[in-house]
């Protein structure tokens, strides 16, 4: 997998226009920022689920919970619709506010105890203060229905799944910046300055334990 058709740079493409318009609006960001910040989350977000998904158990319960949850939203006439119903019901206000909690269940599951910390890195590395965790909230659900439709559109099993978001964990790690700093300090859980065997298996075990 090339950055040229990443996870990430797939998903980042299919936000732009009214999707990133509409966030903008709703963190009352321009535009041009919305989109830095974008990029930054999106990467971190698929990296994660990416070390979550290295163990078998966490690649089952991802799958399970594409299954479960979020299907039905990536089901319909494509992903563009899918984005703007969701984006759309954001910005409707009741919509919005049913949707809130299950992004920060969402963002519970990939991160843990250290949702704190991606929020704090995530502001500091893009200068979104307060509004990190708000986009992350917004995020969360649409990397998960982007995600469900993958598996449905090219039949992936929880193995395929596993590998595809290992690949874009890779890359991210490999390309550095602000997303491969961040993930980078995520994953390294035990707090001794590198990944080992014992990171991952918190990650793995920790990996969307409970359901919603």
């Amino acid at each position: 997998m090339n950055s040229s058709n990443s996870l990430t740079n797939e998903l980042l493409g299919q936000l732009q226009g009214a999707p990133m318009q509409s966030m903008a609006q709703q963190l009352g960001m321009g535009p041009a920022e919305t989109e830095q910040a974008v990029g930054t989350a999106l990467p971190m977000l698929l990296g994660a689920l990416g070390s979550n998904a290295t163990q078998p158990q966490g690649a089952m319960d991802l799958f399970g919970a594409l299954q479960r949850d979020h299907a039905g939203a990536a089901a319909g006439n494509g992903l563009g619709d899918m984005l703007g119903g969701m984006l759309g019901g954001l910005l409707g206000g009741g919509a919005g506010q049913s949707q809130a909690p299950d992004g920060a269940s969402i963002l519970g599951h990939i991160f843990g105890g250290k949702q704190q910390q991606a929020e704090t890195g995530l502001a500091q590395a893009t200068g979104l203060g307060a509004n990190a965790g708000q986009l992350l909230q917004i995020l969360a659900p649409i990397v998960m229905a982007f995600l469900a439709q993958r598996v449905q559109s090219g039949g992936l099993d929880a193995g395929g799944l596993g590998q595809v978001l290992g690949q874009e964990k890779a890359q991210v790690q490999q390309q550095g910046g602000a997303a491969g700093d961040l993930l980078s300090g995520l994953l390294d859980q035990n707090g001794d300055g590198k990944l080992d065997m014992g990171d991952l298996f918190k990650l793995g075990a920790g990996f969307l334990g409970g359901r919603r």
